[in-house]
């Protein structure tokens, strides 16, 4: 499947240090209005490349490549939009859109219900613009280790 020279396929066991790397550079870029520099410092808390192999192996990771290398991607479980992280070079292209889309009918299968998003206080105004509703604000319950990060719970009506 392409979108204007991007490739989208299904996560592979070692993928997981791009998708270690897609996550940290994102977050340094797009969060810096957002985020104090400890929450950015400490946010990878203690994630490994090997943190993400193990997302990887249950199988609900789609990437993005672009001329093979790896620029985004998008996980998910039944019912949410686990993670959902583009390189700064692939912003404003229509590969976020692209991506939620596919998540969002990811996180549907074999669910009926709404669906969820823990976004990013920087990505919260992009989930608003593809119809999540705000519910309320809290921290990240994906987080490993680091600085407390707060997020706005949204949700997808079904």
């Amino acid at each position: 499947m392409t979108l204007s020279g991007f490739h989208i396929r299904a996560a592979q066991a070692g993928d997981g240090q791009a998708l270690y790397n897609v996550t940290h550079l994102s977050i340094l870029a797009s969060g810096q209005a957002f985020y104090s520099s400890e929450q950015l410092a400490g946010w990878m808390g203690a994630r490994t490349a090997q943190t993400y192999e193990a997302i990887i192996a249950r199988g609900n990771v789609l990437v993005a490549e672009r001329e093979g290398k790896l620029v985004a991607f998008v996980d998910t479980e039944g019912g949410e939009v686990t993670r959902l992280f583009l390189l700064p070079e692939a912003t404003s292209t229509g590969l976020g859109k692209h991506l939620l889309t596919l998540g969002i009918e990811h996180a549907r299968r074999d669910y009926k219900g709404d669906i969820r998003v823990e976004a990013t206080l920087n990505a919260e105004s992009f989930y608003a613009h593809h119809g999540f509703k705000a519910v309320e604000r809290g921290f990240f319950s994906h987080a490993v280790g680091g600085e407390p990060i707060a997020i706005v719970h949204m949700v997808l009506e079904a």
